[in-house]
């Protein structure tokens, strides 16, 4: 965990076609946005000691998946079931942790893949952060496509891609402001949780 007066958020995802790539970037951008915070994105394809080192030097993961088929990506959970040694070491325990995810449909049961990623945290001893928003679009009457966390996910941050787009027209702006102000909250938590520990410390 990182001991300087930055706080490093890794941002920890697969993206099949591109879409929940784009999710990633814009819940980096959101950490990027806090003072003291940086984002480290990192495909978890890509299963090498340099993923294993980002992840344990992150004072707080945010995981991401597409949705397929009601549950997270075949290359994710590679990535979660490969990450046995870390449990086994107790490498993640204290860290925050956060979740995101996107497909086709508006529901797409993506609450299964956030659930998941949520227990994965918690396997790993993690504390889960919410998304911490009240639900926009069609939970008032006067509720726009256009608000915040617009597909009502109180776990995580969700996003809908439409099949025939490409990641450069979807997800759409709504969702990836709410991937924005998911980064944001956990890398304000992230540095909330390094100060307090430092004023521990000093007062020890």
């Amino acid at each position: 965990m990182s001991m300087s007066s930055e706080v490093s958020v890794a941002v920890a995802f697969h993206s099949g076609f591109g879409h929940t790539a784009r999710q990633a970037a814009a819940v980096a951008a959101g950490v990027e946005a806090v003072p003291g915070a940086r984002a480290v994105l990192l495909d978890v394809t890509v299963i090498d000691d340099a993923l294993w080192a980002a992840l344990a030097e992150a004072d707080a993961i945010i995981f991401g998946s597409p949705t397929y088929m009601g549950s997270q990506s075949a290359a994710f959970q590679t990535f979660a079931e490969a990450s046995g040694g870390v449990w086994t070491d107790q490498g993640w325990q204290g860290k925050l942790a956060a979740g995101f995810t996107n497909s086709a449909s508006v529901n797409g049961d993506k609450l299964a893949v956030l659930t998941s990623l949520s227990l994965f945290a918690a396997q790993h001893g993690m504390t889960w952060v919410p998304l911490g928003l009240p639900p926009g679009w069609l939970f008032r009457a006067d509720g726009s496509a256009d608000d915040l966390n617009r597909l009502g996910s109180f776990l995580g941050a969700m996003a809908q891609s439409p099949s025939d787009l490409g990641p450069d027209a979807a997800p759409a702006d709504a969702d990836l402001r709410t991937a924005e102000h998911l980064g944001a909250r956990v890398a304000t938590a992230a540095l909330e949780v390094a100060h307090g520990r430092r004023a521990l410390a000093g007062a020890r």
